[in-house]
């Protein structure tokens, strides 16, 4: 038993003195690759400098930045590695190393369709897409402010004071509304008046009341339709432009333009008439209450 142990433990000692050996020999080499990825990893952090300050002047998501330096500073140590893995003469290491990768991502982009669109999608939106922090949008029915585009999702802050978080695939792949990118906005103001009122002074003095307000848009012109006979009015749309920055702009010109036309309509016996309904309390139709009272 003693020889087994004896011999056991010259092969562990022959073993370990070949390993030694080998070091010994690859020493150099290892000192070699060391120093290569040293060198890589110092070359990514002076690309992380150079590249921070040039992305930073071509958009404002900050998350897409660092997304785009961390992924640039992975792919600079992982080449890194590759060459000390050469200089090891670990070729078939590396070819192992790459096929599995690919494997790996092959089987991840399967399980993760919906993130790697949003990903994708939150990259192209900060870099092409006009949609940034601070404008007013209406996209997937939700309308609000943009407070944030991050990698996965956009949050708009809407009206009532609640964060909507909206999976970027959703935004890029589906149609838009975006209210601030040109600056402006119309107001379409809807009203009826009545049957015995003249159509030219109301289409007159409905023009000269929303040309009070101080605010509208230079070089606009007031517009004024007639739409439709209504059951009770003639109804019609007066239609007029603001400069828009803020959700505010546009509900304080809807609310000047309320006001100056009521207001008008006051002044010159101008009616908007209630709605008017008609009560037929026969069970053949043509009778009235007092009718049917009288019966009973």
């Amino acid at each position: 038993m003693f020889t087994q142990i004896s011999d056991a433990s010259k092969i562990v000692v022959s073993k370990l003195e070949g390993w030694l050996d080998q070091l010994i020999i690859m020493l150099p080499n290892l000192v070699i690759a060391i120093l290569v990825v040293v060198s890589f990893y110092l070359l990514s952090k002076l690309i992380d400098r150079l590249l921070r300050k040039i992305l930073h002047r071509l958009m404002q998501n900050e998350s897409v930045v660092k997304l785009i330096l961390s992924i640039t500073s992975f792919l600079i140590v992982m080449i890194g590695f590759t060459v000390a893995l050469g200089v090891l003469k670990l070729d078939k290491t590396v070819t192992s190393m790459l096929a599995g990768i690919g494997v790996i991502g092959l089987a991840l982009g399967f399980a993760f369709q919906d993130a790697a669109a949003n990903l994708i999608s939150g990259v192209i939106m900060a870099v092409q897409s006009p949609i940034n922090v601070g404008d007013i949008i209406e996209s997937n029915d939700i309308f609000g402010t943009v407070k944030s585009i991050g990698l996965r999702a956009t949050t708009i802050y809407d009206p009532q004071g609640q964060d909507v978080v909206i999976p970027n695939r959703l935004i890029f792949q589906n149609l838009y509304r975006h209210y601030t990118i040109n600056g402006q906005r119309r107001v379409d103001l809807s009203c009826g008046i009545s049957y015995g009122d003249d159509l030219d002074k109301v289409e007159r003095i409905s023009i000269e009341a929303i040309k009070k307000i101080t605010f509208l848009q230079v070089g606009r012109d007031v517009e004024f339709f007639y739409k439709e006979f209504g059951d009770s009015s003639i109804n019609f749309v007066i239609r007029y432009w603001v400069d828009f920055r803020r959700q505010p702009d546009y509900l304080k010109a809807q609310s000047e333009g309320i006001k100056n036309l009521k207001k008008a309509f006051d002044q010159n016996d101008i009616t908007i008439p209630f709605p008017i309904r008609t009560l037929d309390f026969g069970i053949k139709g043509g009778e009235k209450l007092s009718e049917v009272m009288n019966k009973g």
